[in-house]
This record gives C-alpha cells, sequence and structure tokens, in this order.
C-alpha cells in the first residue's frame, strides 16, 4: 500500500485527502520510508525534512475535520530544488561547498504558495554547483542518477526533483530552468518538466529584481502526470507586486488546458533545430513519436530553422550570460564576508571556478551586443510560429551519460562526430531561454538500453494553454506511466 501511494497521482492524492479516503500522516510517512529505502541509490535528496514534514502532516489532517477552507495541494508531499529555491529556515547549499552551511531567512515566493496551497515539503534536491551545467553533480553530495540506470547522470540542474519523481521519492517536484534545467532532468528521468512562459511564475528575487532576464530564467513542474504538472503551475503562477517581470492573471485555467483538443493544431517538428548534432537513436525514437500529434487530430510538419550562428557559438553565448550572473552572486558575497575565488577556489568545480574568472574581463558593451546574437534565436523561433501552433524538437542531443566519480561530471565532448560544449552544448533546451517561450519535456519512449527519451514541446509566447493541452492528447496516445523502474 505504501508503495503504491508512492506512485499515485498528486492529483488523485490531493482528492482521497480532502475526501478522508488517505490520512496525510499515511501518505507523508509513505513517502518518507520510501526516500530512506531509496534515497542511497540515485541520491535525490540533500536534504530531507522528516520531522517537520510529519509535523505539517499531523496539522493537515487536523485542518481536516475543522470545517477550514484546505488548499488544492493540501497534505500533498513535495520536493523543492536546493538552489535559489529557498525555505525559511532550511539550509540551501547551491551545490556548493562554500555554501554548504546557508540558511536563508525568508522562502521565494513560488515555494510559499505551494506550502499555502497545502503541499508538503519532504526536502532539498541536489543540483550542479550553482546549476552552472545540464548534469547534476557537485564536489559536496556528488551525483544523481536516473532511477532508470543508477549509474547514469539524472540531468541538470533539477536533476535531483526530477529523479525523486521518477522513483516515487515525491508525489511533485519543483525546478528551475535557465537553460533547461527542468527539461534536461525530464527527459533523463523519464518524468514530464514544463517551463512556462517567462514571468507566469513570479520570483521576486532580491537584491536584484532584474536578475532573471538574461538568459530568462523559470520556475515549474517536474510531475509524472501532465494534470500534476498542470495543477502544481495553477498554484505556483500569478503576479506579483515585487516581481517586474511578472505576467498579469489572463485567466487560463491550467487544468482545463489539459483536457481541450488539439484538433486542427499545425505542428512544427525540428529533428535538430537547423544547428545540433544528434545521436541517431534519439533522432528515430522523437522522430517517430512526433507523429502521435497526428493520431490526435493535429497536423505535422517536418521543416527547417534558420538560425545563422553555429550551435558551438550559441553554447559559448549562454555561458557568458549566466558567467555574468554568477560572477555578480559572487560579487554579492564579498559584501558578506566571503570571497569565492580568492579564499574558496579550490573548493569550487573546476568549469565553475573558470566561468566566474572568464567574464571579469567583459566589458558592458560587449555584453550588450551579446543580445544581437540571442535576437537572432528569438525570431528565428518566432519564424516558425507566423506558420504553426507548436515547434517541436528532441529535448536532448544524447541518452543519459555515465557519472564521474570525482563530483564533477559532464555532457560528451563530441556528439556524432561533431564537438559540442560538455556543459550544455548537447541540450537543444537552452535557445528556448534566450526566447522566453514555454516549453516542456514530454517522456518520448525508451532506447535499447531502457534509457528515456523526451521530446521537447515548444508553444507560442504566452501559449501555455497550448503547450499542456498538446503534452496531454500526447500522453492519452503514449502512456508512460507503467514504464517507471522496478518498484
Amino acid at each position: 500500500m505504501a508503495e503504491e501511494l508512492c506512485f499515485t497521482p498528486a492529483t488523485e492524492l490531493a482528492f482521497r485527502i480532502r475526501r478522508r479516503d488517505l490520512s496525510p500522516v499515511e501518505v507523508v510517512d509513505a513517502f518518507l520510508e520510501r526516500i530512506e529505502d531509496r534515497n542511497g541509490r540515485i541520491n535525490a535528496y540533500v536534504t530531507v525534512l522528516d520531522e517537520e514534514a510529519r509535523k505539517k502532516a499531523r496539522e493537515a489532517e487536523r485542518l481536516l475535520g475543522s470545517g477550514r477552507p484546505l488548499g488544492p495541494l493540501h497534505g500533498v508531499p513535495v520536493a523543492i530544488k536546493d538552489l535559489f529555491d529557498f525555505k525559511a529556515g532550511v539550509r540551501n547549499t547551491f551545490g556548493s561547498k562554500p555554501l554548504a552551511d546557508f540558511v536563508p531567512r525568508q522562502s521565494v515566493t513560488y515555494v510559499e504558495r505551494l506550502e499555502e496551497a497545502g503541499a508538503i515539503v519532504l526536502g532539498k534536491t541536489n543540483t550542479p554547483e550553482f546549476g552552472h551545467k545540464g548534469a547534476t553533480d557537485n564536489l559536496l553530495f556528488g551525483p544523481t542518477s536516473t532511477p532508470f540506470a543508477p549509474g547514469k547522470n539524472a540531468g541538470g540542474s533539477s536533476g535531483g526533483s526530477a529523479a525523486a519523481v521518477a522513483d516515487g521519492l515525491a508525489a511533485i517536484a519543483q525546478g528551475t530552468d535557465s537553460g533547461g534545467s527542468i527539461r534536461i532532468p525530464a527527459s533523463f528521468c523519464g518524468v514530464y518538466g514544463l517551463k512556462a512562459s517567462f514571468g507566469r511564475v513570479a520570483t521576486a528575487p532580491r537584491p536584484d529584481a532584474f536578475v532573471t532576464h538574461t538568459p530568462f530564467s523559470h520556475s515549474g513542474p517536474l510531475s509524472r502526470t501532465i494534470e500534476d504538472a498542470a495543477l502544481m503551475v495553477e498554484v505556483m503562477a500569478g503576479p506579483h507586486p515585487r516581481d517586474p517581470f511578472s505576467l498579469p492573471n489572463d485567466g487560463i485555467d491550467y487544468l482545463a488546458a489539459t483536457r481541450q483538443s488539439i484538433e486542427g493544431i499545425r505542428v512544427a517538428y525540428s529533428p535538430d533545430f537547423g544547428i545540433f548534432p544528434m545521436d541517431e537513436r534519439i533522432g528515430t525514437m522523437v522522430g517517430t513519436a512526433v507523429w502521435a500529434f497526428e493520431e490526435a487530430g493535429a497536423h505535422v510538419e517536418t521543416i527547417s530553422i534558420k538560425i545563422r550562428r553555429s550551435q558551438r557559438e550559441l553554447s559559448e553565448l549562454w555561458l557568458r550570460e549566466m558567467g555574468i550572473r554568477y560572477a555578480d552572486f559572487a560579487e554579492g558575497l564579498k559584501e558578506e564576508g566571503m570571497d569565492l575565488l580568492s579564499e574558496h577556489r579550490d573548493e569550487l568545480t573546476p568549469q565553475f571556478a573558470e566561468l566566474l574568472e572568464s567574464v571579469h574581463g567583459m566589458s558592458a558593451v560587449e555584453y550588450k551586443r551579446d543580445d544581437m546574437a540571442r535576437t537572432e534565436v528569438f525570431d528565428a523561433v518566432q519564424d516558425v510560429f507566423d506558420a504553426y501552433d507548436l515547434l517541436v524538437t528532441p529535448t536532448l542531443a544524447v541518452p543519459p551519460f555515465d557519472n564521474a566519480d570525482d563530483g564533477n561530471t559532464v555532457g560528451p565532448t563530441k556528439v556524432a562526430g561533431e564537438e559540442v560544449n560538455p556543459l550544455l552544448g548537447w541540450c537543444l533546451t537552452y535557445p528556448i531561454n534566450f526566447t522566453g517561450h514555454p516549453a516542456a519535456s514530454v517522456p518520448a519512449g525508451f532506447i535499447d538500453e531502457g534509457l528515456p527519451v523526451g521530446m521537447q514541446i515548444i508553444g507560442r509566447r504566452y501559449a501555455d494553454d497550448v503547450v499542456l493541452a498538446a503534452s496531454a492528447a500526447f500522453e492519452r496516445i503514449r502512456p508512460w506511466h507503467d514504464s517507471y523502474p522496478p518498484r
């Protein structure tokens, strides 16, 4: 029974708890027992809040009989990423040795909203140092594995959250995405990951309220079902007066969107974004899966995207943009008495330290001129949406790869004989962080080793409901819920 609860959809858990068929205490205990039994196998959690979670479950139990209003996630266990996703009073390490004991005083907006909706936080999940790459590994906690193949990486930077959901260690989980950090681990872990339109989920970061725009950063759900993701984003979404980029509430019913028809929708399929080398097995898998949209009544066409710059140029652009952000954060730490590069360089992941150093000689003019390359990507994507409603690509160019044994797992340096940046160059996700469009990774199937493959679904700006509708239509035709690893 406990194992069954851990793979029950969050929407069903919430419904049965409200109906008092299930006790929040029973549900939380089931997840905590599973975490104790299995987390050592995949290393999804770096902090487990067992005492607090059980206390919150008892409070949720008492509320059931009080007659007071209950939130839509009342009693549902959730995992939170250990990056900039603060929960007040709980250690938040950023996956970084120098910050292993950092404890924030205030929760971020979307964690507050999840808890206000009744969700019970089970713990914080593993991430690469400051989220600087697409593999989850760090010198503090080591690598996170995909539950489908322990020893192979879960993807990053929300790898711990994705792995927790895939292995039944959380009903749903929160991730963040500045270059694919929700969608990459969703692909490697065989779960669904949604990056809503930029500004849909408010963040209100401080001391810099404007930090999330270059590249666009998002927070969103990782789940085993599309409906669970819709429920979670419905809770997380909405404007905030202290977030200058947050979008107004435009009346999207996220749960209703999962039941919308996609008949007549025009789907553009790009096998490689026009610039990425691909593992042939991935291309074959996604190239077959995309035609499921035809079964749902959509019209699919293979297209060519006109991006003038190479994938190497664009991955280097992304690294520069993120490097500036990290360097700015590091400068802020100096005001708190910590100098990462001078005092703690030997404790940093080598590539992260090099990234911090590399941007210090960059001028403000050079930084701004990078926006011209970003604009070219934006225009190329917008050109697609002149004629189509959705753009579909593989999520990643490669399947899950082996973990390193030194705390510094990275991706391949070559794909199909072409050199790629090992930090992110094998990811077809980061171009959409240049643009801010809504995008999701949906499980497309498995290659012959039993490794999951993700398919990326990109929507028009602000058309989050269409992305959810297409995701749900695909899920109905090609369900994956019985494919999770042996329990």
